[in-house]
């Protein structure tokens, strides 16, 4: 009877937290600072400014790859993430290196307005691209290839979050 007693009391305590315990029996740790797949960004502050740049990164969509552009008739890959933030109020590191150097490092999921640095064969040996939710991404991928949408790849550098402070 005790036992019984107990797994109610115990079952009646963690109703209200089944989603959050669901989560880390199913999903593990919520904490590691593992980078996955994109998630929502929080409401307001941060999360507006990732709205807004994010907002901007795809209205360039169509526009011409240019090295060295910032905009508006044409963009490189970190002078459209440059500008993009730049339209959300936020002030980032011109370069993609500078961005990789520059800014937080993403902990945990990855949010819509982060930034993927990979290696490339360009000028600067830098690309970056930024997320824009749901497995996507923006980029001024290079010469040819006007700015386009497409899925997130793997074998990034690193994940910076402009706008998060260090």
């Amino acid at each position: 009877m005790a036992v019984l007693v107990v797994v109610t009391v115990l079952v009646a305590l963690a109703a209200p937290h089944a989603r959050t315990l669901r989560g880390v029996v199913v999903g593990g740790m919520p904490d590691l600072p593992a980078i996955r797949l994109p998630a929502r960004s929080p409401a307001g502050g941060a999360g507006a400014r990732a709205a807004r740049a994010v907002a901007f990164a795809l209205a360039q969509r169509g526009k011409p790859y240019r090295w060295g552009a910032e905009g508006p008739q044409a963009f490189d890959c970190s002078g459209l993430t440059w500008a993009a933030w730049r339209a959300a109020g936020v002030t980032i590191p011109r370069t993609a290196a500078g961005q990789l150097a520059g800014l937080p490092r993403v902990r945990g999921r990855l949010r819509s307005g982060d930034l993927l640095i990979y290696r490339s064969d360009g000028p600067s040996r830098r690309h970056v691209a930024m997320v824009v939710g749901q497995g996507r991404m923006v980029e001024a991928a290079g010469r040819g290839i006007p700015v386009r949408s497409t899925t997130i790849r793997g074998g990034w550098l690193g994940a910076v979050r402009p706008g998060a402070g260090r």
